[in-house]
């Protein structure tokens, strides 16, 4: 049987232990390169990235798709390369587009540096897949010379033959001593502006990797679970995957690989980021499962009320709690706050006081104009605050 432990042995346990306080997540210290005008690692916010899946040489279809991403937030889109038409269709892209362009590159050099003298940012590759020590040195040079960064993409569905041979099966030793052997390709080559992923479908293997390459160097690095799945699968094991990782302050970057339109994967990514007090865009809406003891439909509520809410990205939480047993202590820590009452009277907080009182018309109406209040009023004193830094400097 357990003992109890009382205040004290806790807090001596605490300190033997080093355990430090449980919201501080301490991030793993990396050197920084820049994707285009993005920063990544060495303490830059953690960036939000996905992929387009229309054919690249369908110009309008992959530069509509790259907008709806860059609506959604994402800080760098990824593009595939796998043919020359496609490194073509990068002149006509990139220039319409204002997020940084990854090129995706799978086995052929020369389609790297045509990316890169297309204006790609970044130039995902494995340098030991595409061919001999000169073939690197070209793709290095290319890469010097347009200001392309790159990312070492190790994943267990492909890892080199002789690795396959040396360890029987993709495990953490074999992505890890893959993604080693591509560092030193590059640092042979006076390159050091890349960043590492080491990905797997398996959540176990991928977070072992990753937690094995973390101790192994210095760079920053690109963290995903791939070929997670569906929408919701795919949701639920990349959140168990990438929550280790970064609980752990591993990851600077990250894609979650879904199944899915890809401006879902950015959305995801970025709940990712909130739920851990990372990075905050957008409102975050705290909200209970509903029972029966809700006074409005909670469910539905909600549901109406994010998809209004979508348009909004300054950071701020919204507390929506079918009845009184926990909504007034959750209102007190949120922006804004509505709890439903008796009689279709419903209370709402503001900066967590009871400001006034709601009937059950026009509920969802009611709650995005105090939103989009409190955004304006928070993004006017954010302008005023630059000024009065802008004023100082000068």
């Amino acid at each position: 049987m357990l003992q109890a432990t009382s205040p004290t042995d806790f807090k001596d346990f605490e300190q033997a232990m080093s355990v430090r306080p449980y919201r501080d997540i301490e991030r793993r210290q990396s050197r920084q390169i820049m994707v285009g005008d993005v920063p990544v690692g060495g303490g830059a916010p953690i960036t939000v990235q996905s992929m387009t899946n229309t054919r690249t040489t369908d110009v309008a279809g992959t530069i509509a798709q790259i907008r709806a991403l860059e609506v959604a937030g994402a800080d760098i889109v990824r593009v595939s390369c796998p043919d020359e038409e496609s490194t073509k269709a990068l002149h006509e892209i990139v220039p319409e587009v204002t997020v940084p362009i990854v090129a995706d590159i799978h086995f052929h050099y020369q389609r790297a540096i045509e990316a890169a003298e297309a204006g790609a940012a970044c130039l995902r590759l494995n340098p030991g897949n595409i061919g001999s020590r000169e073939r690197v040195q070209e793709v290095v040079k290319a890469a010097k010379d347009n200001n392309c960064s790159m990312r070492i993409g190790v994943n267990g569905g492909s890892l080199e033959k002789e690795l396959l041979e040396k360890y029987g099966e993709p495990c953490p030793d074999a992505l890890i001593e893959s993604a080693l052997n591509s560092i030193r390709m590059l640092e042979d080559e006076d390159f050091f502006e890349f960043k590492i992923s080491v990905k797997a479908s398996d959540v176990f293997l991928a977070v072992a990797s990753y937690q094995g390459l973390a101790e192994a160097c210095d760079y920053p690095l690109h963290i995903g679970i791939t070929e997670a799945g569906g929408l919701r699968s795919g949701t639920v094991k990349s959140s168990i995957g990438l929550g280790m990782l970064l609980w752990s302050g591993i990851g600077d970057t990250l894609r979650v690989s879904l199944s899915a339109d890809p401006v879902e994967e950015v959305k995801v990514g970025f709940d990712m980021l909130k739920s851990l007090g990372l990075r905050h865009r957008g409102v975050n809406v705290i909200s209970c499962p509903s029972c029966a003891r809700q006074q409005f439909d909670v469910i539905e509520t909600v549901k109406v009320l994010e998809e209004r809410l979508a348009h909004i990205t300054t950071p701020m939480t919204v507390s929506v709690i079918g009845c009184v047993v926990n909504g007034p202590g959750e209102a007190t820590m949120t922006d804004i706050g509505f709890t439903g009452g008796g009689r279709g009277t419903h209370q709402v907080y503001l900066a967590g006081q009871p400001h006034h009182r709601l009937k059950d018309k026009g509920i969802v109406d009611h709650l995005v104009g105090l939103v989009e209040e409190k955004a304006a009023e928070i993004e006017a004193l954010k302008d005023s605050e630059d000024t009065d830094l802008s004023s100082a400097a000068e």
